[in-house]
């Protein structure tokens, strides 16, 4: 306990090593805070289900921040919704909804009010309508009112179970709008030449007639903005947010398991080799010199293209691969001196077993020139998981940073202009690598007397 106060007390003394625990303390915290709030089959299900599960979003919108830097103030995506029972990955605005009984039947109105301060014009335009009844299809009328009092008629349209009706696609909604693009003539300032958004309340008021007792209608109507959450969409409508949050525990696991078993069953196998000598060591030297002159990233591309793209196959061909390196030279340089140590002597004539001198008094003799190996290893490990999945290797089933990038390099995303999906997934690489990198610094100082004075 002394010793873990000692270091801890030797560590403030580092400005980078106070800079690296900050840093990996809050990317520890904002990883266990997406494991716990979208739970693992929730996120696979997020993240594989494709348009059908974020239909609500717009496709390739920049994150909301990104208004911070433009002159203009860029539409954000607005939900306005009379489903109660409806959840919704973006807050949503809950509509006004009105029964009005009658013989057979009701008349509904739902009355959708928002707010556009907006300088740009919105990607789309699209409602959502659900109806319930047994045998005849509900009706319903829209109309759209702008803040300077204009009515316009949108459609006139039998509801079945779910109709999805997009007002871009709508030919007779352009003509009405003398061949303007409906998410223009619908919000321009009819005085403006050329077009901009007019500022204001709107309403989109929905009549509808039931002709059921048991009959109902309810309608979502989506504004897909040009931005869209803190983090943005891709091509399929998916919310970046979910693969940036999930990245962080994938990332910082497959980081440190591979650092600490690669450093660990390094130092344990170079201890077996010295210790029983002879045979024993020779093997262990000549696996690691051929070891040495296999290409080591080709074996593991190999691997992801003939056998599986497993993240714990790819994790476990890392560990195997990384034991039999200049580590285990070094490592048994140093074992040598420890051995003809007097203490190692002793407790060889009182009748120590091997096993126990080689992870009692071996083993614990060099755990403080390891710990700095893991903790500076861990980055480089977390972005070797990141490029195998830029090359399309890495697991096709978790969202992680580098199927981000992977996604975005084939779908033009720097020629198209979307720099933030690149962006954001390459600053939490860089950041994580820097958190790790200042860290494992200032421990090789704490540990290695030679460097304390630097």
């Amino acid at each position: 306990m002394n010793s873990v106060r000692n270091l801890f007390r030797d560590l403030l003394h580092y400005p980078s090593a106070i800079l690296g625990l900050v840093i990996i303390a809050i990317l520890v915290a904002v990883g266990v805070y997406a494991v716990v709030t979208i739970p693992y089959a929730e996120a696979i299900r997020l993240w594989r289900g494709g348009e059908d599960v974020w239909y609500q979003n717009p496709k390739n919108a920049a994150p909301a921040w990104f208004n911070y830097f433009t002159t203009k103030d860029l539409p954000s995506t607005i939900l306005i919704t009379s489903r109660q029972e409806e959840e919704t990955i973006l807050s949503k605005i809950q509509a006004e909804k009105v029964y009005k009984p009658r013989e057979n039947g009701q008349d509904i109105t739902i009355t959708y009010t928002f707010e556009y301060p907006y300088d740009e014009f919105p990607k789309d335009l699209i409602f959502y309508l659900y109806g319930k009844f047994d045998q005849k299809a509900p009706f319903a009328a829209i109309r759209w009112y702008t803040p300077d009092g204009r009515e316009i008629r949108i459609t006139d349209t039998a509801v079945q179970t779910r109709l999805t009706y997009r007002f871009l696609q709508d030919e007779k909604l352009k003509r009405r709008l003398k061949g303007v693009s409906p998410e223009i003539g619908l919000l321009a300032d009819p005085n403006s030449d050329p077009p901009v958004p007019l500022k204001g309340t709107y309403k989109i008021v929905i009549e509808a007639t039931t002709f059921e007792p048991n009959s109902d209608l309810d309608g979502e109507f989506v504004l897909h903005g040009q931005l869209h959450g803190w983090a943005g969409t891709d091509h399929l409508r998916r919310d970046l947010s979910l693969p940036l949050l999930w990245g962080i525990p994938v990332a910082l696991a497959f980081g440190l398991l591979a650092s600490l078993g690669t450093g660990t069953l390094t130092m344990i196998i170079a201890a077996i080799g010295v210790w029983f000598g002879g045979w024993v060591d020779e093997l262990i030297q000549r696996i690691t010199e051929v070891n040495l002159v296999l290409p080591f990233l080709p074996i593991l591309i190999m691997l992801g293209t003939l056998y599986s793209r497993s993240i714990w196959v790819i994790l476990g061909a890392t560990i195997l691969l990384n034991i039999f390196t200049g580590g285990i030279k070094s490592y048994r340089a140093i074992f040598l001196q420890i051995k003809e140590s007097t203490y190692i002597e002793a407790a060889r004539a009182y009748g120590a077993s091997d096993s126990r001198i080689i992870f009692l008094y071996l083993v614990p003799r060099i755990i403080p020139l390891l710990i700095p190996g893991l903790v500076s290893g861990i980055p480089s490990f977390v972005f070797l998981e990141a490029s195998l999945a830029v090359l399309g290797l890495g697991d096709p089933v978790l969202p992680t940073w580098g199927k981000i990038i992977n996604d975005a390099q084939f779908n033009g995303a720097l020629y198209e202009g979307y720099y933030y999906w690149i962006l954001q997934p390459a600053v939490l690489l860089m950041i994580t690598g820097l958190a790790f990198a200042s860290l494992g610094f200032s421990l090789d100082r704490i540990f290695n007397p030679r460097l304390r004075g630097l």
